[in-house]
């Protein structure tokens, strides 16, 4: 039997990835199918079992992906400002793995991903210098990044209609003046 070269396998498999965001921007995770993911990546339903157990095993791969790549490409220097390299950063994560953050931050994506996202990012890169001690620093800590994603998922939503440089502009201004800057 012909082994298959390792690029037909990643291609298969990104295929198949692909193929999933594509439908989890249009629906429910729950009216997925397997047969569906298979058809639309061009292929049958064996193929998608060669490299994925279920539909759950394939969301937890995207999920961990991104979480992955957030981990590996944060600072590893303090830093207590925004500043373009973190500008730098999050336009590199849209460019590596935008097609996953459409879908999991899509209108269809679970909380259960937002969650996971809140946790990983770093309160030094936000340009927070907050107390364990305070009572309220969880608080400004959830604010904080709720309100980040929650901005970021808007703009997702709205099909990028601001630049990213325009975006984290105004995140920054938002953040440092308030929004009575804007009115």
């Amino acid at each position: 039997m012909k082994k298959k070269q390792p690029e037909k396998i990643e291609q298969t498999k990104q295929s198949l990835l692909d193929a999933f965001c594509k439908l989890y921007n249009k629906k429910p995770f729950e009216k997925i199918s397997v047969l569906e993911i298979a058809r639309k990546a061009g292929y049958n339903r064996s193929t998608f079992y060669q490299y994925f157990s279920d539909i759950y095993e394939l969301l937890d791969y995207i999920e961990n992906d991104v979480l992955d790549y957030l981990e590996k490409n944060s600072p590893k220097e303090k830093n207590t400002e925004i500043t373009q390299a973190v500008i730098q950063r999050v336009v590199r994560l849209y460019e590596e793995k935008g097609t996953y953050l459409n879908a999991l931050l899509g209108k269809y994506g679970n909380n259960r991903f937002l969650e996971r996202l809140k946790e990983k990012i770093p309160l030094d890169v936000q340009g927070l210098a907050l107390s364990d001690k305070k009572t309220i620093t969880p608080y400004l800590i959830e604010f904080h990044r709720s309100t980040s994603l929650s901005l970021f998922q808007f703009w997702q939503n709205r099909k990028k209609d601001l630049s990213i440089e325009e975006l984290a502009d105004l995140m920054i201004r938002l953040y440092t003046k308030g929004i009575s800057d804007y009115l």
